[in-house]
């Protein structure tokens, strides 16, 4: 028993009606035995658990390397949002994972401004560039963006039972 690549670089996730579509999709083509994920050292790892070892880490890795920015950030922002993924409804996982690290590392923001992560529109501050998943390394390869990595990597499996 296997998990079998049948889609690879499936897209973006899209909002929640787009989502839905394509998983109906999935469940009339493969049934309800497929996942969402990526092959991670020759293993695959779903998408959920690729949160936490891949996209947190990332940003873990990041201000770990780039203390300047984290300093910035607390210092900066009161609060953080996604503005593309408020626009589009689509999935905002560079807020939330930032939150976590605050989190973890018992940090709080001190600042007075609205800071957005990743870039949409003009508005964007110099920060926001550099926190965007557009320019995080993905832990383990400094030459591939966090973002190209989740959008290129990711693939849709099957379950095999022989």
């Amino acid at each position: 028993m296997t998990w079998k690549v049948v889609e690879r670089k499936i897209g973006k996730a899209g909002n929640i009606k787009q989502q839905q579509k394509r998983q109906q999709e999935w469940n009339r083509k493969y049934g309800e035995n497929w996942q969402i994920g990526y092959f991670i050292d020759h293993e695959f790892v779903t998408q959920e658990d690729a949160l936490e070892t891949i996209y947190y880490k990332s940003y873990e890795e990041h201000f770990a390397n780039y203390p300047k920015d984290l300093e910035e950030l607390i210092q900066t922002a009161k609060t953080l949002r996604n503005p593309h993924s408020e626009i589009t409804g689509g999935a905002d996982l560079q807020v939330p994972a930032i939150y976590k690290y605050l989190k973890n590392k018992n940090l709080e923001l001190q600042g007075n401004e609205v800071v957005d992560i990743g870039t949409y529109g003009s508005r964007s501050h110099k920060l926001s560039v550099r926190l965007s998943p557009l320019t995080i390394k993905v832990t383990g390869n400094p030459n591939m963006t966090l973002e190209k990595f989740w959008q290129d990597k990711k693939c849709l499996v099957v379950w095999e039972d022989h």
